[in-house]
């Protein structure tokens, strides 16, 4: 079953400061229930696992995303995800991250995402599958705007680098209602992550 999500949004922050975000693994799977970011393999390949539940189903997936297109000058990055079910369905995926900067000094983000999904999974049907992966994407949203609004731009310029933070944790009783990316979503948004990332 194949999953197209296409988000336009505006965060009020600068360009950089969302673009650092966007580029932070540990920050991305903070702001995503369900996600657990296990390791980082290098600046560009991200090992983690998502719980996901739709409806009735919920299951688990681990697999890895590798950002295969990172364009900083024009605020681009293309990336790429695969993760395995632990009943054996799938998920895969890319997703395709433009931010822009606005006149009123926030930044507007475009994504487009395609995932393909097998599995339990898909009992639930294509519509209810698109409705839960919007309600995620705008949780995860809100908690990406309360992070990125709320902190001073020093504080994040300041921050170590990817590989050198701890590893994001989240709360043990969340459940990724859908596969956003990663991306989330990438996403998401991942949706990012995804999947990905910020709200209208």
């Amino acid at each position: 079953m194949a999953i197209e999500i296409r988000e336009t949004f505006q965060v009020s922050a600068p360009i950089d400061t969302v673009w650092r975000f966007v580029m932070d693994p540990n920050q991305v799977a903070a702001c995503m229930p369900g996600a657990k970011l296990e390791e980082v393999v290098d600046d560009r390949t991200f090992e983690g696992s998502i719980k996901v539940k739709v409806g009735a189903i919920t299951t688990s997936y681990k697999g890895r995303v590798q950002l295969t297109d990172v364009d900083e000058a024009a605020h681009k990055v293309q990336m790429s995800a695969e993760g395995r079910e632990t009943s054996g369905g799938m998920a895969k995926g890319t997703m395709h991250s433009t931010l822009q900067s606005l006149p009123d000094g926030q930044t507007e983000v475009s994504i487009e995402a395609s995932v393909d999904l097998t599995g339990r999974i898909m009992q639930v049907g294509r519509g209810m599958i698109q409705g839960v992966s919007h309600q995620l994407f705008l949780q995860f949203v809100k908690r990406t705007k309360e992070q990125l609004e709320s902190a001073p731009a020093s504080a994040t310029e300041g921050a170590a680098p990817a590989a050198e933070k701890p590893v994001a944790r989240p709360q043990e009783d969340e459940a990724l209602s859908i596969v956003p990316l990663i991306l989330k979503a990438i996403w998401s948004a991942i949706v990012g992550f995804f999947r990905r990332l910020f709200g209208r």
